[in-house]
């Protein structure tokens, strides 16, 4: 029989708490073995922390679908009367996201990924590789000879950053202005922010709309063969149009420019601290890349999660582990806490070089909603760390220089900075 969980029946977590979100494994083991359902209090949230429980609900999105009746900014703004102010500023100043890929339900959203399939399809991405391997080299070595680097500010960020830059027409010049763009996005979706620090943000991001609409307009007049340009001018056959302003910009920060460079700058610099942390996955990698990388870089994606979790709402009544979860309440979908289930993953915390079916995380999510980026991501993953194979002898961290510490978000995983030094490989 389902039943109603009351708060004194609930272990004592927070997970808005920036403290918790340093290092949230011991919380999200908690809550997989005490609360698999956890209804945040005061709210009608509910985190969903089991392999199986998070696969269910990705696997059926009628149940539990990707948007509902109330603003499209209800998720990323955290409450409703936030969301409006959110959508009122873009109105008056720029333009008003629509929902993104991300956040639409079949048939809308197959007939939207169709569009985006074929702009990351394999041969797609074929062609971008060899700029991914240049690039990472590139970047490597303009800091090699100094023997040491801000692995997050060098590496990490423009290594994902400037291909997909590059995809989207923007000039390498107005990269970091752009990243700074997309750190306000970033922020706003924490679910972190006070209001006067999230309407700077949404301000930020009108900027960044302001820069991409002269781009939209001149490739509806000149189309090209870049991946925006096929965003851009590309007829959705059911909808009789092609993409929006609205549903442009909306595309532009959340599932290209975040979706396609934070999560990778955040699982570059994840797995440098893991093979730092962990030396003997580092050795056993260095003299066995062919075998042992994709395993690894599967392994990095599944232990950190950058994308540590997103929300689905609740069509109708529904029971999960006998908990009733009425319709119309947010699920949490906790990939991070899911990817670390010792009900599905033997020695869950282990870095294993050696796994049955790394591959089988929920990482990049699962279903209709898996993440189209996934085959690029986990290309620049591989070339980055190919990179630092051949390019480094050994690496450590830089005494005195790390804190360890990762930006407050409720729903993403980001490591500030990471200070190594590392001895160059004898050429």
């Amino acid at each position: 029989m389902a039943n109603t969980v009351t708060e004194a029946e609930q272990p004592d977590i927070n997970l808005f708490d920036p403290q918790v979100q340093q290092c949230p494994y011991d919380a999200y083991k908690t809550l997989r073995d005490e609360a698999p359902v956890f209804r945040i209090e005061g709210t009608d949230m509910f985190v969903v922390s089991r392999y199986d429980d998070v696969r269910r609900i990705l696997m059926d999105p009628v149940t539990f679908p990707s948007s509902s009746a109330d603003t499209p900014f209800r998720a990323s703004a955290g409450n409703i009367e936030r969301g409006q102010m959110v959508a009122e500023r873009f109105a008056e100043k720029g333009w008003v996201p629509a929902p993104t890929l991300n956040g639409r339900d079949d048939p809308e959203h197959k007939q939207m990924r169709a569009m985006f399939n074929q702009a990351f399809k394999p041969s797609k991405i074929k062609e971008i590789d060899p700029k991914v391997e240049t690039l990472a080299y590139e970047l490597i070595d303009s800091f090699l000879d100094d023997g040491h680097c801000n692995w997050v500010q060098q590496f990490c960020i423009p290594l994902p950053l400037f291909i997909i830059g590059e995809q989207m027409g923007a000039k390498r010049e107005d990269m970091w202005q752009i990243k700074r763009w997309t750190d306000a996005f970033f922020h706003r979706i924490s679910l972190m922010l006070p209001e006067d620090q999230h309407m700077e943000m949404v301000d930020r991001e009108i900027e960044a709309q302001q820069y991409f609409q002269p781009i939209f307009e001149r490739l509806r007049k000149e189309p090209d063969d870049s991946l925006i340009s096929v965003l851009v001018n590309t007829v959705i056959e059911e909808w009789g149009r092609p993409l929006t302003d609205n549903e442009l910009h909306a595309e532009m920060m959340a599932d290209t420019f975040v979706g396609g460079s934070e999560t990778t700058t955040n699982a570059l610099a994840a797995g440098m601290k893991l093979l730092i942390e962990n030396k003997d996955v580092w050795h056993q990698l260095r003299n066995d890349p062919d075998t042992y990388m994709k395993t690894f870089v599967e392994e990095v994606v599944r232990l950190e999660s950058p994308v540590q979790s997103l929300m689905r709402f609740v069509a109708s009544d529904i029971e999960i582990d006998g908990v009733a979860i009425p319709a119309g309440s947010m699920i949490n979908v906790r990939f991070a806490a899911a990817n670390r289930d010792e009900r599905q993953f033997e020695c869950p915390e282990k870095l294993d070089l050696d796994r049955p079916k790394a591959g089988s995380h929920m990482g990049f999510g699962s279903g209709v909603h898996h993440c189209l980026g996934a085959p690029l991501a986990r290309r620049e993953l591989a070339w980055g760390f190919t990179a630092v194979i051949d390019r480094f002898e050994d690496m450590w961290f830089a005494e005195g220089k790390n804190d360890f510490t990762y930006h407050p978000h409720f729903l993403l995983r980001s490591l500030k900075e990471l200070h190594i030094e590392f001895e160059p490989k004898k050429r």
